[in-house]
């Protein structure tokens, strides 16, 4: 049995890109929020942090509407009761293209927690969160957060999207910490994410991230530990994986205006059998086993999964024990398949400075989980990942990072084919 003395609040933190959901709410929304109440219920958090991404789906002029049914049905459910304060920010406003993340943070903080605080970002003090408040329509109008676009700058050959991050600060009974939502650059071509390790689009997420962390070192706010957590688009080591696979196949190619548009690659002891299939948006294996290996747990692909270790001086992770969290299957019968479109890979990760990691209690009976909501059902094609943990009980744990952080970036090796 946990012993009370030694933990705090629990606090559960949740990543969600909800795309998705927002394409097909008819059908997938409840299947989600059934989910989510049953981690909740399970759990038991006294705090609970959500980040969502794709807020309106990806057709959001169309879909944005379902963003209101979606808030609705969890302020009024009868599950949510207990938690007496809410907060929500949505950015939904499309329409200001220089600004729009498609972000959305809700935050709910349960009766039995009195000493819980936001803070406002303009007047630089912390304030009492109290009811339940949605900031979506008038989301300029709030000072409880800090958020910003990537710069177009950042999109040298892609749209100007929907990219970027939403911090708010907070106080649990004197533990202060940052909670930040991002969302960073997908992979656009499985053709060129294979060419060289890093790939293009990997040194984009590198140069977006640096840009957040070099931002919060160098603001006006006192320097705190912080979470950061979303999608970050993180991807295999594609070329690296794809060698693994073919080890002992033959390529095929298709050329169109002297540009590699597909490969097929053939068993080298039969002519006929198909290994695996490359195209833009297109990844299929033959044998999906041979990916994911022994339980679908895809254990050996991480050693592919580079991104992360960029920034292992100054950000930490546990353990990942869950399979890639994309892209999986959008058909609401099939909840374990992967889409025949990218290599799986972790895109949903929560992360947290080392300082952060001191404030979580490893208390037997309360150590941290780390793992997803809904493997067995469709979530849309991406899985919510989850962190669950308490805070260190008592005085010690009033805790702010001393001075500046250095932040000592990790340059890769650059690989080609």
């Amino acid at each position: 049995m946990m012993d009370a003395q030694t933990v705090g609040p629990g606090v559960l933190l949740i990543t969600a890109n909800l795309g998705s959901i927002f394409e097909d709410p008819e059908h997938m929304l409840m299947i989600w929020l059934e989910k989510f109440y049953e981690t909740l219920e399970r759990l038991q958090p006294h705090f609970v942090a959500l980040h969502c991404q794709e807020v309106g789906g990806k057709n959001y002029e169309h879909s944005m509407q379902y963003v209101d049914k979606f808030l609705r049905l969890i302020f009024e459910s009868d599950k949510m009761r207990s938690y007496d304060r809410i907060c929500a920010l949505m950015d939904k406003e499309f329409t200001v293209a220089e600004h729009f993340t498609a972000l959305g943070n809700i935050y709910f903080v349960h009766e039995s927690i009195k000493n819980v605080q936001y803070y406002d970002f303009k007047a630089c003090k912390f304030r009492a969160i109290t009811g339940k408040v949605i900031h979506a329509d008038n989301l300029k109008d709030t000072h409880i957060y800090d958020k910003a676009k990537f710069p177009a700058s950042f999109f040298p050959e892609m749209k100007w999207s929907r990219k970027g991050f939403i911090r708010t600060r907070w106080s649990i009974d004197n533990r202060v910490f940052d909670l930040v939502n991002i969302h960073l650059f997908h992979d656009a071509s499985n053709m060129i994410a294979m060419q060289n390790c890093p790939s293009p689009y990997c040194k984009n997420r590198k140069r977006a991230l640096d840009h957040v962390i070099k931002r919060f070192a160098k603001d006006k706010h006192e320097k705190v530990p912080y979470f950061i957590f979303g999608d970050f688009n993180f991807r295999l080591d594609t070329q690296g994986v794809i060698q693994t696979l073919v080890a002992r196949a033959t390529p095929e190619y298709t050329r169109e205006d002297k540009e590699i548009k597909r490969i097929v690659y053939k068993a080298n002891d039969s002519v006929d059998k198909v290994i695996l299939t490359l195209g833009k948006k297109v990844f299929d294996i033959d044998e999906p086993s041979r990916l994911l290996g022994e339980g679908n747990g895809a254990k050996w692909l991480h050693h592919f999964d580079k991104e992360p270790l960029s920034f292992n001086t100054l950000l930490c992770e546990y353990p990942v024990e869950f399979p890639p969290s994309y892209p999986y299957s959008e058909n609401i019968q099939d909840g374990n398949t992967y889409m025949k479109t990218r290599c799986p890979a972790w895109c949903d990760r929560i992360l947290l400075t080392h300082q952060a990691k001191s404030l979580i209690s490893e208390a037997i009976g309360g150590k941290p989980y780390y793992g997803v909501i809904g493997q067995d059902v469709c979530m849309g094609d991406h899985k919510p990942v989850i962190l669950f943990f308490r805070l260190i009980q008592g005085t010690a744990a009033i805790c702010r990072a001393i001075g500046s952080i250095i932040y000592h970036p990790i340059i890769y090796r650059e690989t080609s084919v």
